[in-house]
């Protein structure tokens, strides 16, 4: 019984693959339509999307385009060609926008490119695109039952632009140049004033300020220390109990000694 349920299994997969060879071969697009159809219902993604590239541009402008072209942009999706899933998807939702598809393809497009964002140590212009098509979907579709995961995926690709341009800043100060890292953390505490990494970078930022006003020349040292008081007095004013209090006020204490000077 189980070699005669094997053969019969073989004969079905062969004449199912001898039909999807023909499909290919085929010029009548309906036989196509008709194999990726059922290809894509058995989660055959791969070999569906070889027929809907086929048949697609015969397609356009007739009652089975709408239906065509969103399985065309799903198999994309589900085969993680994400930069032609979102393009598909985006060509959908323009060519279908009353789709009861739409809500869907337009979150499954702007995902497309939130998927494609790269680790925060390499270059953002995808992760910004990311962030710009996901919030054109937010506001297009407030009430979506995709909004909680669009907002996440909104956060968390915003905290990867805040952790890029925090270790760049970080970057300064790691390689001793830290005139630029005091303008840099100046600038990213005021652009990202609720980041998580604000209590890393008022550290850093003070830091830099001590490191420079402890290295400083005689004529600039007193106005540098106290830049780095400031820089300290803001750490602890955020952040009282900081991980880095130890080494800090070690720092502070450094940097109060050398003030005395200034007042004798």
């Amino acid at each position: 019984m189980k070699k005669i349920v094997s053969l019969l299994l073989l004969v079905a997969l062969f004449s199912s693959c001898n039909e999807y060879q023909k499909a290919l071969k085929s010029e009548d697009v309906s036989k196509k339509f008709a194999m990726a159809d059922t290809l894509y219902a058995q989660a055959k993604y791969t070999k569906a999307l070889r027929l809907f590239e086929q048949i697609a541009p015969e397609y356009r402008g007739k009652p089975q385009a709408e239906k065509l072209f969103y399985m065309y942009a799903q198999s994309y999706y589900k085969t993680k060609q994400y930069h032609l899933a979102a393009y598909q998807f985006e060509s959908f939702v323009s060519g279908y926008p009353k789709s009861v598809k739409a809500e869907e393809g337009a979150f499954l497009g702007a995902k497309s490119y939130a998927i494609l964002s790269p680790t925060y140590s390499l270059d953002q212009a995808d992760t910004f695109k990311a962030i710009e098509k996901m919030q054109s979907f937010i506001d297009r579709y407030p009430n979506s039952q995709y909004l909680a995961e669009a907002n996440g995926l909104t956060k968390l690709l915003s905290e990867k632009i805040e952790q890029k341009v925090y270790e760049n800043a970080k970057g300064y100060n790691t390689i001793s140049d830290f005139k630029s890292a005091l303008v840099a953390f100046d600038n990213f505490i005021a652009d990202y004033p609720g980041t998580k990494f604000k209590e890393d970078a008022l550290f850093y930022k003070f830091d830099s300020a001590y490191q420079l006003g402890i290295n400083s020349v005689p004529a600039k040292m007193q106005e540098r220390l106290n830049v780095a008081k400031i820089s300290y007095q803001n750490l602890i004013k955020f952040k009282a109990d900081t991980k880095y209090k130890e080494q800090a006020s070690d720092m502070y204490a450094r940097v109060e000694q050398e003030l005395q000077k200034y007042t004798k």
